[in-house]
């Protein structure tokens, strides 16, 4: 919950949207509204689940929005090397992880896919996939959010004290793109 807490206070859009299931602190969820194309035109629900043995396993990410993407299969799994059994590190924060996850969904790594199928059609007719990765927002995908820089109220469960959670409001949030605490 500490991991929570400082993405909280980063400031940074992409880390500002994350909510805990408060019966379950070990899953996150998150709306992740990609900036390049052809994923820009809608928005994607994903989760973030935390096994027991954290940090020592990494998180499983699932995207629970259907998505058109080469490194994202039908069942939401994502290919992520990172976070994978055999590459994790338990010194690898959770807003790297995140940091990771929008990378490659801005930027497609059709060299290493789980989907073979869309990471030929990306190779070989980019118009093509393009024009049907943005129809699957369209049809499937949430609405985008206006602002996903709004500051956001830290759950109590997480920061433990009311007149903190109270506070998300108030504090310094540095420039888009800084984070004091890395």
């Amino acid at each position: 919950m500490k991991e929570l807490e400082e993405i909280h206070e980063c400031g940074m859009k992409d880390f500002r949207n994350i909510q805990v299931d408060e019966a379950n602190l070990l899953t996150w969820r998150r709306l992740i509204a990609p900036d390049n194309p052809p994923y820009d035109k809608g928005a994607f629900r994903m989760e973030i689940n935390f096994p027991a043995e954290y940090p020592l396993k990494p998180p499983k990410i699932t995207f629970k929005t259907k998505i058109c993407h080469p490194n994202i299969d039908e069942n939401g799994q994502v290919c992520l090397p990172g976070i994978s059994a055999e590459n994790w590190k338990p010194a690898t924060r959770t807003s790297q992880v995140i940091q990771f996850l929008t990378a490659l969904v801005n930027d497609p790594q059709p060299e290493d896919p789980l989907r073979a199928d869309l990471a030929e059609e990306s190779s070989k007719d980019r118009k093509k996939f393009c024009k049907n990765a943005e129809e699957v927002p369209k049809k499937y995908g949430e609405k985008r959010p206006v602002d996903l820089t709004l500051p956001q109220r830290i759950p109590a469960s997480v920061s433990g004290d009311p007149a903190k959670q109270d506070s998300v409001e108030n504090r310094h949030v540095p420039p888009p793109g800084v984070c004091l605490w890395q």
